[in-house]
């Protein structure tokens, strides 16, 4: 996409980079799904207990304060108005009133939860990199995360009709802001954002999230980066904490089941465009990475899925 300079901009003045385009690269191909699946609203003093989940959760507090705690967490965080929790691997965690610094137990606590899938599931790079929890707070994360926030709040509160839909949406897009807001933040990084540190390494990486199906080798990759094949294939491997040809493969998979789920193609017209000549081999070295087939992955399908873990769901049927 191009982006021609906002002539209302100072001249001459140096703009802050909000996001590598090694990341965004791959979140372009938006191979993450988030569903709103709950709007609480509690009064005076509660709490709500959450066992481990079958995927990422993330919850946004609407109105009030609460805390949360988590075993994955060094102590007990105070969340306010328009803060965000995530716990990208559904680690078990208690959500409360039940915290001395709360200025008082406020009158309404509003919370919008959701889940959040990774195509590829432990394959995501997004899935290994971040942390089992990370909190987003609203008064440091700018004006659009702000923003965001709250259209999902008047969203809620409006009754509109489709307000799923939007809401789905709109978390999407938070959920965007807030791994970009970790990108710029995060002190201890790992995976995908300690390569952000290093430009050749991300030159590369961002080939690699626009381009899966080009014919990566690791020559062609080392050429990219202006490394040596044994200094590239030493220094990815020690920031990524998986080799480079893995990585590539992995990242196919990824884009794969995220293909394979959509039903637009044939399994032979993804293998071709993923840079695989035989379909039979491609079927070999999906169940190879993934552990499913390619046909078991189309035939659940999105809704099938949805409806299959509805009766795990430990927010569906809260009102």
């Amino acid at each position: 996409m191009h982006i021609e300079v906002n002539p209302r901009l100072a001249a001459g003045s140096v703009q802050r980079v909000l996001i590598e385009p090694a990341l965004e690269a791959l979140l372009n191909q938006s191979a993450v799904r988030v569903d709103v699946i709950a709007e609480l609203h509690r009064c005076g003093s509660w709490f709500l207990d959450e066992p481990r989940y079958h995927c990422g959760l993330f919850h946004l507090v609407g109105a009030g304060q609460c805390k949360v705690e988590a075993d994955v967490l060094r102590h007990a965080m105070l969340l306010e108005e328009g803060d965000l929790v995530v716990l990208p691997h559904g680690d078990p965690h208690k959500l409360s009133t039940d915290d001395t610094r709360l200025t008082c137990t406020p009158d309404l606590t509003s919370l919008i939860c959701g889940e959040l899938r990774f195509a590829g599931h432990s394959q995501h790079p997004l899935n290994h990199a971040l942390p089992s929890c990370f909190v987003v707070r609203s008064k440091e994360a700018g004006e659009t995360f702000r923003q965001l926030s709250k259209m999902m709040v008047d969203v809620v509160n409006s009754g509109m009709i489709g307000r799923q839909v939007l809401l789905n949406k709109l978390a999407d897009t938070l959920f965007t802001l807030a791994v970009c807001d970790y990108a710029r933040r995060a002190e201890d990084r790992r995976g995908l954002f300690a390569a952000l540190t290093d430009t050749r390494i991300c030159k590369v990486l961002q080939a690699v999230h626009e381009k899966p199906g080009y014919a990566w080798t690791m020559q062609a990759m080392a050429s990219l980066a202006c490394m040596s094949r044994s200094a590239f294939a030493e220094r990815f491997t020690q920031l990524m904490k998986v080799p480079p040809m893995q990585y590539v493969t992995q990242w196919r998979v990824t884009i794969a089941e995220q293909l394979l789920r959509d039903r637009q193609q044939s399994v032979a017209s993804i293998a071709q465009q993923l840079g695989y000549s035989s379909e039979a081999a491609f079927r070999r070295l999906f169940k190879r990475v993934s552990g499913i087939s390619p046909g078991r992955i189309r035939a659940e399908g999105c809704s099938g899925e949805t409806e299959a873990q509805d009766d795990d769901d430990p927010l569906a049927n809260v009102a």
